[in-house]
């Protein structure tokens, strides 16, 4: 089935590619070796895309939870008979640990079944569709399992049971109180023969994707403030969405999953937006030590170089090796996630000019720039060619920060991050080599809040708006006092916090982005979960703490089971929407939470 509510799911990965699990046992989700492959496994966006499930044959309930300082998945699956778990992950690589955790991630989907109490008799479905479902490939047995051929890889499933093949493969298999039956599905060395893994090696991996990943939590995780356990969560996520052989960091594992229910705001998140992987490292600094800053930093300079006698504005987004051409294309097979059409991967955002991406990119260098130690010479002359492009920039119409596919305009936000590029380069002169340029920049830091405050305030609302000249409300002046442009508290500022929370906010309390949604597509959407935590973080730097905190409480009660969040919430039924688990929104959770945690110490 496609329609399965997005909260049902939960995220495995190998910070090279991602997997989601069914609260019944289903995977339903799984590209191969990548984040940005073509599926193997995708029955969320079309019932004959493919799917691996393993749940007992009977009636049964079920409850999850992440093994402790991981994203290892044990599901407990209660029946009249007994008690069953399934251990699910995707192996890490051997003896990976720390910094290192995924770089030789053998892209193996483990998972390990045992009978805890009586009797249970456990069903299995094994049907993979490579290619987002557009290859039924030939599946043919092995001892030890079966191998998947048609495509352009080869699979192994590890199977100690045996399974009947036709359109898919098919097994049945009774357990006893303590006994256990391991699986794997890998991808076949090419030329590398039919070998399958041992149950001893499932095991093996298994037991050391555990300790890969609480050596990173053990490196990393240091908050203790208010909701920690949903800070180091969502530490684990932004982790688990970074592609670790490159340092790029991608918004969300998945493509398509729509804003409204049967809309066409459906785009494929699957790629590395600096904006959105700037705000992550900003919110790993608070959720988990960011030794990999430099990395990121440096691939970013590599990944954005170019002809110097040719400049043109940064690009806003990446594929997870540097690619720059991510055009987006119509999958018309696939009938999307209930219905909701198109289907789309690769996205022609890439192409739009957002200003806002220069700031971003500073602020989080600023942020973290004890740990980006001694930067060589591309990525420094990168860093202050950011903020000159700022400078240059700056008063030219964009898309902004929401990819407004509609006519370019001069959004507030853009400007804001405009003026945040040369303020944080101001501050990062000495470790750029670039002293000879504060005196510019300085004068247009100047020039920008100027503009700002002469044209992104309307009287009318009593706010700073979306655009220059305009009366629209938009969430992301929020993060006004967020940047350090002017404190929460000032009369303007105070005005737009208010004007948020009277007219962006529905009856459920959560934010919108905008309303109503003028931006060049047709239909509706959810409220936005980062808008809400900004609001949260707003209202914390105002001093409004206890408003700050029942906000905040309110947004992360929208997470699912596990703590995982997508980007939006149905205003209607409090369904997540949109692609899942979204960085964005566990960015949001993470900065809320130390701005209300650092507002009590405050006032403590």
């Amino acid at each position: 089935m496609s329609d399965r509510p997005i909260a049902d799911y939960a995220l495995l990965s190998d910070c090279q590619t991602a997997a989601l699990v069914s609260r019944d046992g289903s995977v339903d989700w799984l590209c191969l070796p990548h984040f940005d492959s073509r599926s193997v496994l995708g029955r969320l966006l079309g019932p004959e895309a493919g799917h691996w499930s393993i749940r007992p044959a009977g009636p049964h309930t079920s409850r999850r939870e992440y093994l402790d300082r991981t994203l290892v998945l044990r599901t407990e699956f209660r029946t009249d008979g007994g008690l069953l778990t399934v251990t699910d992950a995707l192996a890490s690589g051997l003896d990976q640990r720390g910094h290192d955790l995924g770089r030789d991630a053998p892209h193996a989907l483990l998972r390990v079944v045992e009978c805890v109490e009586g009797e249970v008799e456990i069903d299995i479905e094994f049907a993979p569709r490579p290619e987002y479902g557009v290859v039924r490939p030939l599946l043919i047995a092995q001892e030890g399992g079966l191998h998947c051929r048609g495509g352009p890889d080869t699979l192994g499933l590890c199977s100690p049971v045996p399974l009947r093949i036709s359109d898919m493969a098919r097994g049945r298999h009774a357990m006893r109180a303590g006994e256990s039956v391991a699986f794997a599905l890998h991808q076949v060395r090419a030329g590398g023969g039919p070998e399958l893994w041992t149950q001893e090696d499932i095991h093996t991996h298994l037991r050391d994707t555990v300790r890969g990943w609480c050596s990173w939590s053990e490196l990393h995780q240091t908050y203790e403030g208010p909701w920690a356990r949903l800070v180091q969560l969502s530490g684990l996520v932004l982790q688990g969405l970074t592609f670790q052989p490159t340092g790029a960091i991608i918004a969300a594992p998945t493509t398509s999953l729509p804003e409204s229910v049967g809309g066409v705001r459906n785009w494929d998140y699957r790629f590395a937006w600096v904006r959105d992987a700037s705000f992550t490292l900003d919110a790993l600094w608070v959720a988990a030590c960011p030794d990999e800053a430099e990395a990121f930093f440096r691939w970013m300079a590599h990944a954005a170089a170019s002809d110097p006698s040719r400049p043109a504005p940064m690009q806003i987004m990446f594929g997870i090796r540097g690619e720059r051409d991510l055009s987006e294309r119509q999958l018309p097979h696939l009938p999307g996630w209930r219905d909701s059409r198109p289907v789309r991967v690769g996205n022609d955002a890439w192409q739009q000019h957002q200003l806002d991406v220069y700031g971003e990119l500073l602020s989080a260098a600023h942020r973290l720039r004890r740990y980006l130690g001694d930067l060589d010479a591309p990525t420094k002359a990168f860093l202050a060619g950011c903020a000159d492009a700022a400078v240059t920039h700056w008063q030219s119409p964009d898309q902004g920060i929401w990819e407004i596919r509609g006519e370019p305009r001069h959004f507030v936000y853009s400007k804001l991050m405009c003026w945040v590029a040369v303020d944080r380069a101001i501050r990062l002169a000495d470790e750029l080599d670039a002293g000879e340029r504060v005196a510019e920049w300085s004068r247009a830091r100047d020039e920008i809040r100027t503009a700002i405050e002469q044209h992104g305030w309307s009287d009318t609302a009593g706010a700073y708006t979306q655009s220059f000249g305009s009366d629209v409300l938009d969430a992301s002046v929020l993060t006004m006092p967020i940047v350090g442009f002017l404190a929460a508290d000032a009369p303007r500022m105070r005005g737009t916090i208010d004007a948020v929370r009277e007219r962006l906010t529905g009856p459920d309390g959560l934010v919108h982005r905008y309303l109503p949604p003028d931006d060049g597509l047709p239909g509706g959407e959810g409220a936005f979960l980062l808008c809400t935590f900004w609001l949260a973080q707003a209202l914390a730097l105002a001093g409004d703490v206890e408003a700050a905190r029942d906000l905040f409480e309110r947004a992360a009660g929208c997470a699912n089971d596990l703590g995982l969040m997508s980007e939006e919430v149905d205003p209607v039924g409090g369904e997540l929407l949109g692609n899942f688990p979204q960085a964005f929104s566990h960015i949001g959770l993470v900065n809320a939470a130390w701005a209300i945690h650092q507002a009590t110490l405050f006032d403590a």
